[in-house]
């Protein structure tokens, strides 16, 4: 039996301190066939020089360049749209993968019926690559839910994401990440795990770098602009909830987030998190 194709789309910008070593891991899976897709989005680095050398080195990885920068969402929706793969990981260019995670990864999806996703434990690293800690540290296994798992994802963060590979059929039917969005991974949790399964394997199989000034990083800023991202996300679960302990999970967390940007001084925000609130607490038998 053929393996099935896995596409590895390596999104970099301004990480040119990084990106060898994430195209490195790629290289040094212990599965294959792996189809490796690499898309600058438009980095001053010197990022794009750097790629270019190592793919010289490596002739069949798929290079894409924008001549400027488009952000995450769309980038990586223009690499997944030439892709080959049956299932598709997002790498970012300062993380890197363990050598083992393509082939778990399949393993899993390939033997687990109604799993779109698959997501591990992580190792997180400093930019000098040295341990921090454990994902699993803050969030022990036996409290990560697999399976349907929509309702959890509502009421709190526990995936780590550049730990995630998942299926094409899936991305496909949630029509890619969406492009009005600064960060993907919350949308993406919500909407694909309405309809798909996700399965959690307690081993490290991704080390992620914590980088100062990263998306991530910035999110707990004040005044942090992708508070929008987290309401407008929100307001899709307002739309997508089924049940009564889904519109209490809602509840939950519009209340949660409301503090958050009463905290980050993110006052107008705050208030439409409020609105939010009352109306999915109109849903609510009290």
């Amino acid at each position: 039996m053929t393996n099935p194709i896995v596409t590895i789309i390596c999104v970099c910008y301004n990480q040119a301190r990084f990106v060898v070593e994430a195209l490195d891991s790629v290289v040094a899976q212990t599965y294959q066939p792996i189809e490796l897709i690499v898309i600058d989005d438009g980095s001053t680095d010197g990022s794009p020089e750097i790629i270019k050398h190592w793919i010289a080195a490596h002739p069949e990885t798929v290079l894409l360049l924008n001549a400027t920068n488009l952000g995450y969402c769309r980038t990586f929706n223009k690499a997944a749209a030439l892709s080959k793969g049956k299932y598709l990981i997002d790498l970012a260019a300062d993380d890197i993968l363990l050598p083992n995670r393509v082939e778990v990864g399949v393993t899993t999806l390939e033997s687990t019926q109604q799993a779109g996703v698959t997501f591990s434990d992580a190792e997180h690293v400093d930019e000098a690559g040295v341990k921090i800690s454990l994902h699993s540290d803050r969030f022990p296994h036996y409290t990560i839910p697999s399976g349907d798992i929509y309702k959890e994802l509502i009421s709190r963060f526990f995936i780590c994401s550049p730990t995630m590979m998942f299926s094409r059929a899936m991305f496909n039917d949630m029509a890619g990440y969406d492009e009005t969005l600064i960060y993907e991974d919350f949308d993406f949790w919500i909407r694909s795990s309405r309809k798909w399964h996700y399965v959690y394997t307690p081993q490290v199989l991704v080390k992620k770098r914590k980088v100062a000034g990263s998306l991530s990083e910035r999110q707990f800023k004040i005044r942090s602009d992708q508070s929008l991202t987290t309401l407008r996300v929100c307001e899709k679960i307002l739309q997508l909830n089924e049940t009564e302990s889904e519109r209490k999970a809602l509840n939950s967390r519009l209340w949660y987030e409301m503090r958050v940007n009463l905290r980050l001084l993110n006052f107008k925000i705050a208030s439409e998190f409020f609105r939010l609130w009352k109306r999915n607490r109109s849903n609510l038998k009290l």
